[in-house]
């Protein structure tokens, strides 16, 4: 049983990239296909593909993001923020800078999935659910 699919899908990633893979394999939700989403939209992954019949809940396939020259990833950290025994809201007035506008922070508002920046301009809250940079 897993509590925080969230967190999960993020330490699964961080593993991948600590071993250098090239692909990663998650167990797929709604959630977790609009998080990869904004993670492609923003150039933290190549790219992705849902696989629907490969189980009941079908899987995310996730091909990571590395530069050719320092075989560095485009991710270097992912930090959950709202967890399921403490959840983080922000106001639109309120909403996280990270690293000073250089990384981004996903959240979870009414107009779905979107990241800091475009909450602003939406002029939206919602639930932080993780930065990356």
């Amino acid at each position: 049983m897993n509590t925080d699919p969230i967190a999960d899908y993020l330490t699964r990633v961080r593993n991948a990239i600590k071993a250098r893979h090239r692909i990663v394999e998650i167990p797929s939700s709604n959630i977790k296909k609009e998080i990869t989403k904004v993670l492609h939209e923003k150039g933290y992954i190549q790219h992705y593909k849902f696989d629907a019949e490969s189980s009941v809940q079908g899987t995310i396939k996730i091909a990571l993001k590395y530069n050719p020259v320092s075989k560095e990833s485009a991710i270097l950290k992912l930090q959950r923020v709202s967890k399921p025994g403490l959840r983080k809201y922000v106001p639109s007035n309120e909403l996280p800078r990270v690293l000073n506008g250089l990384g981004i922070a996903i959240l979870s508002t009414s107009k779905g999935v979107i990241t800091d920046k475009e909450a602003r301009n939406l002029n939206v809250g919602g639930e932080v659910l993780c930065y990356v940079y």
